[in-house]
């Protein structure tokens, strides 16, 4: 399905109210932003596991800092794709909720009002030892990790391996599911747990399930709906046709 939106989804669309994005690396690898890393330079010598824990953090800050702020440089220089635009322009006829694993922030920087994010915004930092936070800020390279006022470690408000959800954020995610008449997943693979339930909370909950992904995923069987195609050209042609009935 490259440039028509099939006829059951128009129908659900045309009487749908509440629709909830779930965002996955997919979304973003369309803005040019790898999951974790590169394919070339010296973060290829490390695994991601080895750099996003916190006993990794407490061993070498600065290292792990400069793994964060390599990563950053890459999300500063990309931009919301058009997919990011869409969910955006579609709170003109909806109300849209994006629930994201993503953390680079591009769902903001598209406009959309209301975010979930599940792992964590890498604009975002605290201290670990007074909890203020240091968000959006960049902190000048040196030859130490950034240090609170208190003179605590600050780190990336990202959720590491090992550590749990924002329970405030998958809480709240849970309930826009059950407000939702459309559910669309989009670019992610459904192996990532625990935010991989949300979806399988949607169909328990009959909702209309839609994914948008190039290829079959894990949860492929529990879909109402498939769409083969790039998340950014999917939505477009999603919007496109919202337009030409609302």
């Amino acid at each position: 399905m490259k440039n028509k939106i099939n006829e059951a989804l128009i129908e659900k669309l045309k009487s749908a109210k509440n629709l909830v994005f779930f965002t996955g690396a997919g979304m973003s690898a369309e803005s040019g932003i790898p999951t974790f890393r590169g394919t070339d330079g010296i973060w290829n010598k490390f695994k991601p596991e080895e750099l996003a824990n916190f006993n990794a953090f407490l061993k070498n800050p600065k290292l792990v800092w400069e793994w964060y702020q390599y990563r950053k440089d890459i999300i500063h220089k990309s931009a919301p794709n058009n997919g990011h635009i869409a969910i955006k322009e579609l709170e003109k006829y909806y109300s849209v909720s994006v629930i994201t694993q993503n953390v680079d922030n591009l769902h903001y920087r598209a406009g959309s009002s209301e975010i979930y994010e599940l792992h964590g915004n890498i604009e975002k930092n605290y201290c670990i030892s007074c909890n203020k936070r240091y968000d959006f800020i960049d902190f000048p390279e040196s030859t130490d990790s950034p240090r609170c006022e208190c003179g605590g470690l600050i780190r990336p408000d990202i959720v590491w391996f090992g550590e749990n959800l924002p329970q405030d954020q998958y809480s709240s995610a849970e309930k826009v599911i059950e407000e939702a008449d459309i559910f669309f997943s989009i670019g992610t693979s459904g192996i990532v747990y625990p935010a991989a339930y949300l979806a399988l909370n949607a169909n328990k909950l009959k909702k209309f399930l839609v994914e948008i992904n190039p290829v079959d995923t894990e949860l492929t069987h529990i879909f109402d709906l498939t769409i083969r195609n790039s998340s950014a050209s999917a939505l477009e042609n999603i919007l496109t046709t919202v337009e030409s009935f609302k």
